[in-house]
């Protein structure tokens, strides 16, 4: 029987990427819902698997965007039922809320790739795959560890890359579902942003054709061993 999974995405070009085939693999037919757009709270309920992707905006700013209190209360009811839930940038901010944990502008960005430090949780997760790989950075803020979860990855200017709540909820701040043949995408979409932050495209794009492969290689295989010890 086809399983589903329900990706929660906030912008067009940040999807599931290279997740796209560990999902095939393991009998997910993936769909998305369009925060901000679609009712989020039905597709969610219904799900075998909820997948919370990136997007360009802070978990904190409400006001602003008000789908995102009830983008957190849909995340806090999938946490609380114990359903599998992934989180990816924002969306691990947006679990990270949910739990009850404090999420605000970090020290700087961090845009690029980059390697993040394992924790020993983390060498004994599906993150260890990671080890020793760049993996691609694109968030200004930092989020607190929510009690009860457990720390997998940091990095200097964000202490909680990664972690995990219970064997069926996984968070983690950087992305490894980026597919690195698209990165243009992601440098035009965010070029108002690499500006501001004086960071030139050409670089990044030098380092996905130098580090994405692999690094997307490694994504593939930490979401496939997750799923197949951590979703139904």
């Amino acid at each position: 029987m086809t399983k589903t999974a329900v990706a929660i995405r906030h912008v067009a070009f940040e999807d599931a990427g290279v997740w796209r085939e560990p999902l095939a693999e393991a009998g997910y037919d993936l769909s998305y819902v369009e925060a901000g757009v679609d009712a989020l709270a039905d597709a969610a309920r219904a799900a075998d698997l909820v997948i919370v992707l990136g997007g360009p905006i802070g978990v904190y700013e409400t006001d602003a965007y008000p789908f995102l209190v009830d983008e957190i209360a849909v995340v806090r009811r999938r946490l609380e039922a114990g359903a599998p839930i992934v989180g990816v940038c924002l969306g691990a901010q947006l679990m990270a809320v949910a739990l009850g944990a404090r999420v605000a502008p970090g020290p700087g960005k961090e845009i690029g790739y980059a390697p993040v430090a394992l924790a020993d949780a983390g060498r004994a997760s599906p993150l260890a795959r990671l080890d020793g790989l760049p993996v691609l950075h694109w968030h200004g803020d930092a989020c607190e560890l929510p009690p009860g979860a457990l720390l997998l990855a940091s990095t200097p200017l964000g202490p909680v890359q990664a972690f995990s709540r219970g064997p069926r909820a996984l968070a983690l701040q950087f992305h490894v579902e980026a597919d690195p043949h698209r990165i243009e995408q992601w440098l035009i979409g965010h070029a108002a942003e690499l500006a501001a932050a004086g960071l030139d495209p050409r670089a990044l794009r030098a380092d996905a054709l130098r580090h994405g492969e692999a690094t997307a290689a490694a994504g593939r295989a930490l979401l496939a061993e997750w799923l197949g010890t951590s979703a139904p």
